[in-house]
């Protein structure tokens, strides 16, 4: 069995300090040029390659095997050209020889990409990376510094917020003190490193996605998410405006229920229309709609309901709002005289009004989706599975008595 052991050098170090050319054969000839490239450069980590190699052929010829030592660079001005030169090498190689495997050598992560050239010709039992020993620590942190270089979103993520705060801290300084600055370029940096890793940054692009394909598509929702936003907005403007109106307090309660009942309707009206938008979108794209589609629009209107009663039960309570009145009704021979609602009569009836329309949607998206499933299982058989059922009735021929 021949073992070839190899020494890959991909930048052509032995060449540029030796003048030789490679490919190198030979245990002789190896151990001349151990003793050229030291003394061209003894801090060189090829003498340390070069001598690896020796040692794994000795080994090698100890145990019984044929081992043959060779040397091959990459002799060329770029990267392309030097794995070519490699590969040529390595080709006269196993020409003259003819290995049965090969043990390959390599000094450097750059050496280590010339592996897969030598594996698409030859099988290779082992790859020995020589790393020197007190080199060991520093060239694994270069190899990682320059991993990290190379990947563009971890560069884009790391060093721009790092350039950027060196570059704000000064310009604060003055303007600012110091401790100012640290405390602004600290919140800029924890925003960021939020902003990233809640994946924020995802879901506006997601976002920005979705608005591209709906607006493409010509989807009625992106109409009614705009009139949701507007009446959003709306419903904001109200509710603050009728929290300034109401005198400085310290409790925080009695605003908060001023804001939700009177921008709680308008904010109803923003979700009933980006639900009903939704639900159209699905009637005119899809055979049948989902029941939360069909429920969602009567929980959107319960829950406002609600909440409307819930807070001007508390306005009531503390005298923000008048009680509700019932004006008198006249049909007829039937009429009935107006009443005023109780705090409990009125809280009541909000929240019985909203489990009543939420169970009306229920009852509508089953009814429906309960149609639709029927529909769809009462389907006619089509045409291809008529001509089928036909076709099989001529080849049966006839049932009874042949002679009648």
């Amino acid at each position: 069995m021949t073992t070839l052991v190899l020494c890959v050098d991909r930048t052509n170090d032995v060449g540029h300090k030796t003048g030789l050319e490679t490919p190198v054969v030979g245990w002789e000839a190896v151990r001349s040029l151990v003793v050229d490239v030291g003394l061209s450069d003894p801090e060189d980590s090829s003498v340390n390659s070069l001598l690896e190699t020796l040692k794994v052929a000795r080994e090698l010829r100890d145990g019984d095997d044929d081992a043959v030592v060779a040397v091959v660079s990459g002799a060329s001005d770029s990267m392309v050209g030097a794995d070519r030169a490699v590969a040529s090498q390595l080709d006269e190689l196993i020409d003259e020889h003819d290995p049965d495997s090969a043990v390959v050598v390599i000094d450097s992560a750059e050496d280590e990409r010339l592996v897969p050239i030598v594996e698409s010709r030859l099988r290779v039992d082992s790859v020995d990376r020589v790393v020197v020993r007190q080199a060991r620590d520093i060239e694994s942190t270069y190899y990682l510094l320059k991993q990290f270089l190379a990947d563009e979103e971890l560069r884009q993520t790391v060093l721009v917020p790092i350039g950027l705060a060196l570059l704000a801290f000064p310009a604060l300084t003055i303007f600012t003190g110091v401790a100012e600055a640290m405390a602004i370029i600290t919140a800029v940096i924890g925003v960021f490193l939020l902003y990233k890793g809640i994946g924020i940054d995802d879901a506006l692009r997601r976002l920005a996605t979705q608005a591209r394909d709906s607006l493409y598509s010509g989807q009625v929702s992106v109409v009614t998410y705009v009139v949701a936003a507007g009446l959003t907005l709306v419903g904001v403007f109200a509710g603050a405006l009728s929290v300034s109106e109401i005198a400085s307090t310290r409790d925080a309660f009695l605003p908060a229920m001023t804001f939700a009942y009177d921008s709680i309707l308008w904010l109803t009206m923003a979700a009933l229309a980006a639900s009903t938008g939704r639900l159209i979108d699905e009637v005119i794209g899809g055979e049948s709609v989902r029941q939360s589609y069909l429920n969602l629009p009567f929980v959107v209107v319960g829950i406002g309901l609600v909440v409307r009663g819930f807070a001007g039960y508390f306005l009531e309570r503390a005298g923000q709002v008048p009680p509700v009145t019932v004006p008198s009704i006249e049909a007829g021979a039937v009429s009935v005289e107006g009443f005023t609602l109780s705090l409990g009569n009125r809280l009541g009836a909000f929240v019985v009004g909203g489990v009543l329309v939420s169970l009306i949607g229920i009852r509508i998206a089953t009814a429906i989706g309960g149609s639709a499933i029927e529909d769809g299982e009462a389907q006619p058989p089509s045409a291809t599975e008529s001509a089928s059922a036909r076709q099989d009735a001529d080849d049966a021929g006839p049932k009874g008595d042949p002679e009648s």
